[in-house]
């Protein structure tokens, strides 16, 4: 009679099994989507749904693991996995394709209510700053939105400083762990470039998209 061999002995060892399991499946996936992106085999509305969603998804698996896991990298390179894009989309970038290169989706969302919406979340975000909410797990959620509807501005111009420089803020975040706490110097110059872009955000709209 045969019999069932575990992979683990105990608790411990089985969520971890489990947990990179979650992670191995993430990350196909997200290969997945990227390609069928690529393939516009998907709407880009419906990618960045799904995008958005996976990549919170992988922050947060990635968070538990980090000690088990500290290189996802070298993790697809022990299991072979072939998912150029998904590095990309989930470790490097940290946002989906359609916001990281300013697609524009849709003509059919006011640009009045991006712009309100813009300017709603770069006060948030700075408020967030002022309050001392300064974890990882606090900021990315704020910059990603801020980061997002900044991009449905459509009279903005393709090259606008701001965008980029919360990007790269959002970007370097997004490297470390959730639970991570900016130093106050960090906090300080971080307030500065969202003062300063969103300073020259309401300029670019009084002059028409131009910086």
């Amino acid at each position: 009679m045969s019999t069932s061999v575990k992979l683990w002995r105990d608790k411990k060892t089985q969520e971890l099994y489990e947990n990179q399991a979650d992670l191995y499946a993430i990350i196909k996936t997200t290969e997945k989507l990227e390609r069928a992106y690529v393939r516009d085999a998907i709407k880009p509305e419906e990618y960045e749904v799904l995008c958005e969603k996976l990549i919170q998804q992988f922050k947060v698996l990635w968070g538990s693991l980090k000690s088990e896991v500290p290189d996802v990298e070298q993790f697809m390179r022990d299991f072979n996995m072939q998912c150029p894009m998904a590095a990309t989309r989930l470790i490097h970038s940290g946002l989906p394709a359609t916001i990281e290169h300013k697609t524009k989706q849709s003509s059919s969302d006011p640009e009045a209510a991006s712009v309100a919406e813009t300017v709603q979340h770069f006060i948030t975000a700075m408020d967030a700053l002022k309050l001392r909410m300064v974890a990882v797990d606090q900021l990315c959620p704020i910059l990603s939105d801020l980061i997002s509807c900044m991009s449905k501005v459509q009279s903005l111009p393709s090259e606008f400083i701001p965008k980029d420089k919360i990007r790269e803020a959002y970007q370097r975040l997004y490297q470390k762990p959730a639970n991570y706490e900016l130093p106050d110097e960090d906090v300080r110059q971080l307030l500065y470039d969202l003062e300063s872009s969103y300073n020259m955000f309401l300029a670019a709209l009084k002059g028409g998209g131009r910086t």
